[in-house]
């Protein structure tokens, strides 16, 4: 599982809006709402964000262990 919620608190900090990364990286708003939702993206998007944010990947999401269900 994916979570993106250093990059909501990178934006928090920078003062910046969704749409204003959006817009900066070029990154749909259906791209927004994959990563709102925890869900995978495409590679180039995190490059393409990581470049318009000047920071790193580590920056703005982690990978976490899935959730293993008891059987």
């Amino acid at each position: 599982m994916v979570s993106y919620k250093k990059l909501w608190k990178l934006l928090i900090d920078r003062d910046m809006k969704k749409l204003d990364l959006s817009a900066a990286a070029n990154v749909s708003t259906s791209s927004m709402a994959k990563m709102g939702r925890g869900e995978n993206i495409n590679t180039d998007l995190i490059v393409r964000i990581c470049n318009a944010l000047n920071c790193k990947v580590e920056d703005i999401m982690e990978v976490l262990p899935d959730k293993k269900v008891d059987e």
